[in-house]
């Protein structure tokens, strides 16, 4: 079977001492602050919902709520079990282990809380967020792929990798797809919905056309990506990432449509 071979890049960029710098990390500070800049631009354009300020200062709300959500979305939906018997670990994120669903939920209510204290229109503003989150979800997905993990499903395709912790099997590079499809053309997507001005102008509308965007570009790629070794398939033949995306599916779908009934 014919395999490209795994471009073999450290996941440790630079080390000085008990001190490493991870492609991981670095991934998840460039779709932060890229995420932070784009949104700050979005906020500055004309018929904009949100100020420029209010943009400008949700970066640490930000950075809370996909930390924070994240870990403990990765571990309450993939590992409760381990990370029970040893809580400890769980503030290990330098391991690895984080969940985009819980990243999503954290973020969700950093929103509603920094809204809330700041007075601005809630779904004005997440919509505003959800167009930015491509930039973080391509980098989180290259940064897997560097990491070799979360690696697709056997395969004879030309374009296929052999992982080095893969076993010796062609694997479907199922972290490119994820980068290409939440990341790239989710970004595009949501892009040229926020310019119609119909659109944008009735908050949440936006947000659902993310959620669908997500879910469905999540449960294409499980098919192709290998399901976790200690959940194994699920319901149905179903992996938990395609379980916790079909909600996010129903859920965009029901916004759409509350939103667009909706008056600004």
């Amino acid at each position: 079977m014919f395999a490209i071979a795994f471009p073999m890049i450290d996941p440790v960029l630079v080390q000085f001492g008990p001190i490493a710098i991870r492609w991981y990390a670095l991934a998840y500070i460039a779709g932060l602050v890229l995420g932070w800049r784009y949104m700050i631009w979005l906020a500055g354009q004309p018929g904009a919902l949100v100020k420029s300020q209010d943009a400008d200062d949700f970066l640490t709300w930000a950075v809370l709520g996909v930390i924070l959500g994240g870990r403990l979305g990765y571990v309450l939906f993939y590992k409760p079990a381990y990370y029970f018997a040893h809580p400890l670990e769980i503030l290990q994120t330098w391991q690895g282990g984080m969940s985009f669903h819980g990243g999503f939920l954290g973020v969700l209510v950093a929103t509603l809380i920094y809204c809330r204290r700041r007075d601005i229109r809630f779904w004005a503003f997440i919509d505003m967020a959800a167009v930015v989150t491509p930039i973080g979800l391509f980098f989180g997905r290259i940064a897997n792929f560097i990491n070799s993990e979360l690696w697709g499903r056997t395969t004879d395709v030309p374009w296929a990798f052999v992982f080095p912790n893969g076993g010796p099997y062609p694997r479907h590079p199922s972290q490119l797809y994820e980068a290409g499809l939440e990341g790239l053309v989710l970004l595009v997507v949501l892009h040229m919905v926020w310019r119609q001005d119909r659109w944008r102008t009735k908050p949440g509308v936006i947000s659902g056309a993310f959620l669908i965007g997500y879910g469905l570009s999540r449960i294409i790629v499980e098919f192709f990506r290998q399901p976790d070794a200690h959940l194994g398939f699920l319901a149905g033949g179903a992996t938990m990432g395609q379980l916790l995306s079909v909600p996010m599916v129903l859920a965009g779908m029901a916004l759409i449509a509350y939103a667009k009934k909706r008056t600004t």
